[in-house]
């Protein structure tokens, strides 16, 4: 049986993500090749160019002018911003693109259903960008439950130890700090937390009760005489953890550098210091996403779990205790350690997992999600991806009713958002 051509890919977005995800193409030619983009910034839609050779004729400055025009490509990855997610995604699939979302679906849960019934209507493969369910290490925790090393599942405590500076960067200071403008902290942050914790607690989340706040950045907490810059003469900058030009200019300001000036030069850094979002005194931001948040659930077969999410911890890692009849299991994700303890044994089992390939990035599930796109796509139906939308549903109702109940102060059940029935 001869092998089948690489899959096409459009890139819609050519920002952090999507460089990541297209990546994949360097990486197996022969699998994949991205032959188009569509961004409106020209820094990035050049440098998109330049790394995959793309036609001069196949780079667009919206997702306007691409679908309005033939089809380009056999999928297209569409790594826009939360609020930009739903438009391009249901015109790709009108158009007969096979689609990678990145997470999250949409800040909005009807727009969510209407994406997973769009790509059923026009039978395209839709796949969202949940990468953990591809890391190792939440595959081998997968396979320690299903094999009942610690009997029969009864508790998940989870939590998402966001770091201080990532929550400075990305959720006070950068893109996804106001809910209006991106979505609420619980989808923007962690719906691949959510996503995990019912991939592993194997059915339906039937309620949840959450509560979270923002207390800690805001402008009560700023030190005395701190000014809305942090160049404009900051009387803490020698002590502050979060002054700015510690973290955007210095040599090696790596991807936050990147956020803060499509220009690397230290002078276009200097100057989005003066005047861009992240040169901002971290008390005097629009920010109004939680800074800590927890959330309780309820699945099927009486599994209980708990989330924990919170800017105030030093590293930015994930930990994970599983609570079964016979056993548990503690884990943290970044050292890719396991511990299993069955009881009455007095012993315990250590898994220390290491990559053969050697991928980064979320564990090694970015570039095992792709391979499983492209695997989907050329199956014809063959082999569904573990990441469907139709998959994804579900979690992010969760992230849609932890959001509810934190806000509304009650226990929010998913049948308010649809009938059970339906989820999948």
């Amino acid at each position: 049986m001869s092998k089948p051509k690489p899959l096409t890919v459009t890139l819609v977005g050519a920002g952090l993500r999507g460089m990541i995800y297209s990546g994949y193409a360097i990486q197996r030619p022969e699998e994949m090749q991205i032959v188009a983009v569509a961004d409106p910034d020209e820094v990035r839609r050049s440098r998109c160019q330049a790394k995959f050779g793309i036609a001069d004729e196949k780079c667009f400055t919206s997702w306007d002018d691409l679908f309005a025009g033939p089809r380009q490509s056999d999928a297209v990855f569409i790594c826009t911003r939360d609020r930009d997610h739903y438009e391009p995604t249901m015109k790709a699939l009108a158009a007969g693109y096979h689609v990678l979302l990145e997470k999250p679906m949409s800040p909005e849960w009807q727009e969510c259903i209407d994406m997973g019934r769009q790509a059923e209507a026009y039978e395209r493969t839709l796949t969202i960008c949940h990468v953990l369910r591809y890391a190792p290490f939440f595959q081998e925790l997968k396979r320690l439950l299903d094999e009942g090393r610690i009997g029969r599942l009864m508790s998940i405590h989870h939590n998402e130890n966001v770091g201080y500076w990532h929550q400075a960067h990305s959720y006070v200071r950068g893109y996804f700090n106001n809910s209006e403008s991106s979505s609420p902290m619980i989808l923007a942050k962690s719906c691949h937390d959510l996503d995990i914790m019912q991939w592993l607690a194997g059915g339906q989340c039937l309620s949840v009760a959450s509560y979270g706040h923002l207390s800690h950045f805001r402008p009560e907490s700023a030190p005395p005489g701190a000014p809305k810059r942090c160049l404009d003469g900051c009387p803490v900058s020698h002590e502050c953890q979060y002054y700015a030009p510690n973290t955007y200019l210095i040599e090696n300001a790596g991807w936050k550098g990147e956020a803060a000036s499509n220009d690397p030069s230290y002078e276009a850094r200097y100057q989005a210091m003066l005047e861009g979002p992240f040169g901002r005194c971290v008390y005097h931001c629009d920010n109004d996403v939680v800074d800590h948040q927890v959330v309780s659930m309820e699945f099927e077969h009486d599994i209980t779990a708990v989330f924990t999410m919170s800017a105030f911890t030093e590293k930015c890692n994930r930990t994970i205790k599983l609570m079964g009849t016979e056993g548990e299991i503690r884990a943290t994700m970044e050292t890719n350690e396991i511990e299993i303890r069955r009881f009455g044994s007095g012993k315990q089992e250590v898994i220390r997992l290491v990559d053969p390939e050697g991928h980064v990035g979320h564990g090694g599930g970015d570039m095992r999600l792709i391979a499983d796109f492209v695997k989907s796509v050329q199956s014809q139906g063959r082999h569904n991806s573990s990441t469907s939308a139709q998959a994804s549903i579900q979690s992010h109702l969760m992230a849609f009713a932890a959001e509810r109940s934190r806000v509304e102060k009650r226990m929010v059940r998913l049948e308010e958002f649809l009938n059970s029935s339906v989820l999948v």
